[in-house]
């Protein structure tokens, strides 16, 4: 076990009550609400029509793509409708609904898939519908998909889980443990990297103990694997900043972190894809960590994806009158959503509901220039002048300060004294940029074919 101390971020309140809470199983729900685009690239394509019965497991989607993935239904009974709808994000969005029967009959061509080589892991990772389940919702198996050339010297694994609140990823090495190392066999088996990381941090003293008594069994301990106990600095999760604090390699701008040797996995999606292996049953559920001022019982709840959120929020008491504020994921990068009737995705590991007290935006200050902000960054970008040349209309000097590197983790705006909502304002420069990208390359493309024309 190796500590590392030298990082940059911030010390944010852990509020980790649901550490020591075992998941408990939300009861049947009456319907379930499927989004096509519960990861990152192509949405999924829906293979079922409003009449069919669907079971437990079943494939209901099919991957859009090559950055895409598959949907399954985690209930049994009948397709209600597949239609647009519009999303929390403000576009429209495929939707699969499912009335449930409230049997949950599972699909019966469920069975592990045959695995002889690495082509065939990374089918069945595809296959199992996995994603990155903290919250980014990468397509794990494009990540796994190694070319040739390319050399893996490290996997990582990420059970950092550094936002507030957030005990899901925590249950999971408590609860699946043996899921894990399943997986970590697998990885190495199959995508064969130099060696073996899990990131932690060490506020997470029992699930940290656990994997590290685990890792030196004598059926582990082939496996070599690593566990770095980081310190609990936030955002030690994210991560270019888990690469460098375990690997100690930096993934420059506009690159990957295997363009450096390294793929970084959830702890979750690996059990997910251990659990598939082993049995054949896709991610259909998920661990969610429901807490926050406004819920009266907080807990770790597991839930159907495509459940509504009032569905876990009634289920851990949480007044409906009480709730001003509600969030998908942690306080930090978690993202505002403006009905309880949006459903939980793949890549939800919280549902969080705030207390006025808590919801209300404190009113922004003039900036002192005092440079906590920068001094906090883990990038080190000078997030005030981004924001002044966003403000000034300057996409040349947003491009040239970077913002693209930012990962809007949110320190700029919790260290601010004066209350400025910065991370709001790299999100905005980041759109601008892209805008002025995007005209420039059209004019570019406009002076060629111009060009091409005068000459013939």
């Amino acid at each position: 076990m190796s500590f590392f101390t030298k990082i940059k971020g911030v010390r944010v309140p852990h509020e980790k009550d649901t550490a020591s809470s075992a998941p408990k199983t939300l009861p049947p729900v009456g319907a379930v609400f499927l989004p096509m685009n519960m990861h990152i690239g192509a949405p999924s394509v829906p293979c079922v029509a409003a009449g069919d019965a669907v079971l437990v497991g079943q494939k209901i989607a099919e991957a859009g793509g090559f950055v895409s993935s598959p949907v399954h239904s985690p209930v049994s009974g009948t397709v209600t409708a597949v239609h647009d709808k519009l999303y929390a994000t403000g576009e429209k969005v495929r939707v699969i609904e499912i009335a449930s029967d409230g049997q949950d009959t599972p699909f019966p061509d469920i069975k592990p898939p045959f695995i002889s080589n690495a082509e065939d892991f990374i089918a069945a990772v595809r296959d199992s519908g996995a994603v990155g389940l903290g919250g980014a919702g990468f397509p794990t198996a494009v990540k796994l998909s190694v070319k040739p050339e390319q050399k893996v010297d490290y996997i990582i694994i990420n059970a950092a889980e550094c936002e507030p609140y957030i005990t899901s990823d925590t249950r999971t090495i408590i609860d699946s443990a043996d899921d894990i190392f399943f997986g970590l066999s697998l990885l190495k088996k199959y995508i064969q990297p130099g060696e073996l990381i899990i990131g932690i941090e060490a506020n997470k003293k029992e699930a940290a103990e656990h994997l590290l008594r685990l890792s030196e069994t004598p059926e582990n301990k082939p496996l070599g694997v690593k566990i770095t106990v980081l310190p609990s600095v936030y955002p030690q999760g994210g991560e270019k900043v888990l690469i460098y604090n375990t690997a100690r390699r930096v993934v420059p701008e506009g690159k990957l972190p295997l363009d450096v040797g390294c793929i970084v996995l959830n702890v979750t999606t690996l059990a997910v894809i251990a659990k598939y292996v082993k049995t054949g049953i896709p991610l259909t559920h998920k661990v969610v960590t429901v807490a926050g001022t406004a819920v009266k019982s907080p807990a770790n709840v597991l839930a159907p994806i495509g459940a509504k959120i009032s569905d876990l929020l009634a289920f851990c008491e949480t007044d409906p009158d009480a709730s001003a504020k509600m969030l998908y994921g942690g306080p930090m990068m978690g993202i505002a959503v403006p009905s309880e009737e949006a459903p939980i995705r793949k890549n939800t590991n919280a549902v969080l509901a705030f207390a006025e007290k808590q919801a209300v935006l404190p009113e922004e200050q003039p900036c002192i220039r005092c440079g906590r902000c920068v001094a906090h960054c883990p990038l080190r970008l000078q997030t005030v002048e981004i924001q002044n040349a966003y403000l000034n209309k300057k996409p040349e000097l947003i491009e040239q300060l970077r913002v693209n590197i930012c990962m809007e983790c949110g320190c700029c705006t919790y260290v601010c004294p004066a209350k400025r909502q910065l991370t709001q304002y790299m999100k905005l420069a980041k759109a601008s940029l892209r805008e002025y990208q995007d005209l420039q390359k059209a004019a570019a493309e406009k002076a060629k074919l111009l060009a091409e024309a005068a000459n013939g």
